[in-house]
């Protein structure tokens, strides 16, 4: 009974040393393009998000295996929060 515990236990704790992906979308900018390359340039796709208008990445796109894309992270225009005023109980 225990050794089944012990491969339970040790097969459980394997996830939590799985490597961690970060964000992929720098939130600084509104538009990110998608870079893609394929089997001959080592493979893979990642995303350069410092373009800040829609025709800039586009420029920038041009001629290459690229979309442009609104930065789902990008906080537009957003209002902060309402502050709470509180009255004072004399």
């Amino acid at each position: 009974m225990s050794k089944r515990l012990w491969i339970i236990m040790a097969l459980g704790t394997l996830p939590a040393f799985a490597p961690a992906r970060a964000q992929t979308f720098a939130p600084g900018y509104p538009v990110c393009m998608r870079l893609y390359s394929g089997a001959n340039g080592g493979g893979g796709e990642w995303n350069d998000c410092s373009f800040t208008t829609m025709a800039q990445c586009a420029a920038s796109a041009s001629g290459r295996p690229a979309t442009c894309l609104l930065n789902p992270y990008y906080a537009y225009n957003e209002q902060p929060p309402a502050r709470r005023q509180y009255k004072r109980a004399y």
